[in-house]
């Protein structure tokens, strides 16, 4: 059958009159391709309209249940369900609404197109001078359709990766939450200012090999460019060098525990700040803060928290924009000392850890899901002989350490 039989509805949105200057802070979210990632939904960077800037959108409404696919630019074919608590709200022009009849199961739906991603991505390159996908090329796939009973047991062990995946997030945003107010519990106390300098033993960015030499790329080391600051926490990386692509350009090593921040980048990239979990090399829009001792979580939850003002002052005192080393030093955040600083890290360092243990777990949870989704739509595993009835049982020791419930961690 075409997929075009099966849905209710195919079709993309459009960018609301007057563009990014109608986004608001709260009201019915827009949601664009960045906060689309395989399988999941990204609310970082998500934008918001007023009510009569959603009406004129009202075709392009994202109701429960719905698929959403990445149709333009370096993330197409992309696609995940938004969370029901987001609904209803409305998608641009790069984004495009499937929503699947009573025949087709909307989980067996995205398994679906997750499955064939590699045909889609071809598809998208086949003719036009950037990646593309349209809604008549997405109309007329060819979909084999088991019976419903079939989808839904399909669907409910690949749900199950989903949901720990997804409460996996919720848990971190809490344990990111308790780190930042204890920040600015000590940051209440502070009666003057320091720089960003003068938190760190060394700030630079690095480079990128040339593309056009495929001996620089695709091995052993990690690279990391500024879009993928989108994650607070980073933990591995889209794509790797080697070492002559090491030695014969300009990139650097930043090393675990670094705080690094996008200087410059598509859409809300410019301004993100992260810390690094592992050692890897940088491109020349990514800046690299080696904190001083006892500083890298102080610098971490400060800058992030200050997004909205690195932005607008690297507007207004940069011709281009752009957040360098160089003007970064110079921006000022609260004072504390090393004492407050370290009693920061005590608090903090043994949360982070706890955040790392559940990305590498959702990270070793995704590659599982993934190896096993071929095998279930294939038909080569039998639905009903997969367990996964294990994927919670390392709540208790988090709720232990945390001094609250496990159902707590749950429902968060």
């Amino acid at each position: 059958m075409k997929l075009g039989e099966l849905c209710i509805k195919i079709g993309s949105g459009a960018t609301p009159r007057g563009g990014k200057k109608s986004y608001r802070s709260f009201g019915i979210p827009i949601i664009r391709s960045q906060n689309i990632h395989d399988w999941t939904f990204s609310s970082d960077g998500l934008a918001f309209l007023d009510e009569t800037q959603a009406n004129s959108l009202s075709n392009a409404e994202v109701m429960p249940g719905d698929i959403l696919l990445n149709i333009t630019g370096d993330s197409v074919a992309r696609s995940c369900m938004v969370p029901q608590h987001y609904t209803p709200a409305r998608v641009n022009q790069h984004v495009l609404i499937i929503r699947p009849n009573e025949m087709l199961n909307p989980i067996y739906l995205l398994c679906f197109l997750q499955h064939i991603k590699s045909y889609l991505l071809n598809l998208a390159s086949s003719g036009a001078t950037r990646n593309a996908l349209t809604k008549g090329m997405i109309e007329n796939l060819d979909i084999e359709l088991p019976s419903f009973e079939t989808q839904q047991a399909i669907a409910s062990v690949i749900e199950k990766f989903l949901d720990k995946i997804a409460i996996n997030n919720q848990i971190n945003d809490y344990l990111y939450e308790c780190c930042t107010a204890k920040m600015q519990e000590i940051v209440a106390e502070s009666t003057g200012t320091i720089t960003v300098d003068d938190c760190c033993d060394a700030i630079y960015s690095g480079g990128t090999p040339s593309t056009k030499k495929p001996a620089y790329w695709d091995g052993g080391l990690p690279w990391l460019s500024s879009g993928e600051t989108r994650s607070r926490f980073i933990i591995d990386t889209e794509k790797t060098i080697t070492e002559l692509g090491v030695n014969e350009s300009s990139t650097k090593l930043a090393k675990a525990g670094d705080v690094v921040m996008a200087s410059a980048g598509q859409g809300f990239t410019r301004g993100q700040t992260s810390m690094l979990f592992f050692d890897t090399y940088v491109n020349q829009s990514v800046v690299v803060m080696r904190p001083k001792q006892f500083y890298g979580a102080y610098l971490l939850l400060m800058l992030a928290s200050q997004y909205d003002s690195l932005r607008a002052w690297s507007d207004s005192t940069s011709t281009r924009g752009s957040m360098s080393g160089k003007l970064l030093r110079q921006f000022d955040i609260p004072s504390i000392d090393s004492d407050r600083a370290r009693e920061l890290t005590d608090s903090a360092a043994p949360i982070f850890a706890l955040i790392e243990n559940n990305l590498r777990e959702s990270k070793s949870l995704g590659q599982t899901r993934d190896a096993l989704l071929p095998k279930l739509m294939s038909g080569e595993i039998d639905v009903s002989k997969v367990d996964v009835t294990q994927l919670n049982n390392h709540f208790p020791c988090i709720a232990d350490a945390l001094g609250v419930s496990v159902k707590s961690l749950v429902e968060f």
